[in-house]
């Protein structure tokens, strides 16, 4: 099975649970730990249960506007062990269990930070210098450049969602991704943990990461348009070239502060999911995970309610 999708959408902490699917399984998790349950080629669950890795230890990072960014950090890290521990169990045919080096976790870190940074900052950058050449923009000071550089990443951002969901492997992951919302909606709502009681939940989720890629993409938007401008003002080079990778380092560096607005926007949403503002607020991630969610079967689903047992320390159906 093919080692895709490490940029798969991620669902953030959320007071109980969050999760994300993995290569025919669920992570699950709680405050303090992760489970992972996994499908295995002969039709056994495998549940492995670990310490939740953290970088919010110190009180002041869990404070709001100042936990974002690093929670989506030590996301990103869970989610690519949890990524690369059921890739490992789903070829498995050995029983030989062994777990990704720290060299090679840090590269494949390393390389899916890199590749969404260079889809999602610098190509709708260099998109939207185009679109000046071509005199239908501004310069990097006009609210008309930072609008086609949000529409470039939007479109880039709903073309790489559309491209990988035609891969096999990447649907089975979307189904599992249905599975896991169907089976925190059923923990959330205090319904009967089982696949006849969580069948009948919604596959979308308003806590979803899909919904935080979305707000992360929205409020660059606005920030870049008001905020560049202003640090140019401190400083800017005068060389074309050298001018725009300065440009591109400011929007990697902002990319902390946009990222801790929107996971407050994305904890507020789902916290008072039933209000019409934040209704309104979720729409639009819910309308995306229509593509990153597949309808699960009732075998999908037992592999997330025991990822979930594993995580809340129930005991994990035989």
């Amino acid at each position: 099975m093919k080692r895709t999708g490490f940029l798969l959408p991620l669902l953030f902490a959320a007071p109980t649970v969050g999760g994300q699917a993995v290569m025919e399984g669920v992570m699950m998790r709680d405050r303090e730990r992760l489970a992972i349950a996994v499908r295995k080629p002969g039709g056994d669950i495998h549940l492995d249960v670990r310490p939740w890795f953290t970088l919010t230890a110190a009180k002041i990072l869990r404070k709001p506007f100042l936990r974002g960014f690093p929670i989506l950090l030590e996301t990103l890290v869970n989610g690519i062990k949890a990524l690369n521990f059921s890739a490992q169990m789903a070829v498995e045919e050995d029983g030989d269990e062994g777990e990704i080096g720290p060299w090679a976790m840090g590269l494949t870190l390393a390389a899916s930070i890199g590749f969404a940074l260079l889809l999602f900052v610098v190509t709708p950058h260099l998109f939207s210098l185009g679109m000046k050449a071509a005199g239908l923009s501004g310069g990097v000071e006009a609210l008309s450049f930072h609008v086609w550089d949000g529409l470039f990443k939007m479109l880039l951002f709903l073309g790489y969602i559309l491209a990988i969901s035609y891969l096999p492997d990447v649907r089975r992951v979307f189904e599992y991704h249905g599975a896991e919302h169907k089976v925190i909606w059923a923990y959330e709502q205090g319904a009967e943990l089982s696949p006849a009681g969580a069948r009948g939940f919604s596959r979308l989720h308003p806590r979803c990461g899909t919904a935080f890629l979305l707000f992360v993409l929205a409020i660059s938007i606005v920030l870049y348009a008001f905020l560049i401008p202003w640090l140019l003002t401190f400083y800017a080079p005068a060389t074309g070239w050298i001018k725009q990778a300065y440009i591109v380092a400011l929007k990697l560096a902002l990319m902390a502060p946009v990222s801790a607005v929107a996971y407050e926007v994305i904890k507020v949403a789902g916290k008072f999911h039933t209000s019409l503002v934040c209704r309104l607020i979720s729409a639009p991630g819910l309308l995306m995970q229509l593509l990153t969610t597949k309808e699960p079967d009732d075998r999908q689903i037992e592999v997330a309610l025991a990822a979930l047992r594993g995580a809340v320390d129930r005991q994990p159906a035989s």
